[in-house]
């Protein structure tokens, strides 16, 4: 099948396809007679994969790495695993950053309500923010 046959049966787009295919994920064999690149089954089963591990968090190179245990007829559920302890890591590292940063804006807004509008000084923006403290 053809780049455009590929994206149309996964739902995504040429350019998707031509990313994966240029970063070594695909493999499609050139036709020799048209110079097109053919897509075969294992690649749509390559994508599928790819798409679904991108859908879990995976980035490109955590894919990569899994394939190739794959490739070489190894099982990459260790790896698989090890890779989504990692993610739910930084996930819950992020969480808790984006929990501390609310409270830091609620806090601004509870003080910011009570004061008055200023117009900039030649020393001063916008008094609000630089009177915060993030405590």
């Amino acid at each position: 099948m053809k780049v455009l046959e590929l994206a149309k049966r996964l739902g995504v787009t040429a350019e998707t396809v031509r990313f994966y295919t240029r970063i070594g994920v695909l493999n499609p064999i050139k036709n020799q007679t048209n110079g097109y690149r053919e897509y075969s089954d294992k690649d749509y089963r390559r994508l599928r994969f790819v798409l679904s591990a991108r859908q879990l968090g995976f980035s490109v190179e955590d894919i990569k790495e899994i394939l190739a245990h794959s490739d070489k007829k190894k099982s990459p559920c260790p790896t698989v695993r090890r890779l989504i302890d990692q993610r739910l890591y930084e996930i819950d590292q992020r969480f808790r950053e984006t929990l501390q940063l609310r409270e830091r804006m609620q806090r601004a807004m509870s003080e910011w309500n009570q004061k008055p509008d200023k117009a900039p000084t030649g020393h001063m923006i916008c008094h609000l923010i630089e009177e915060f403290t993030a405590e």
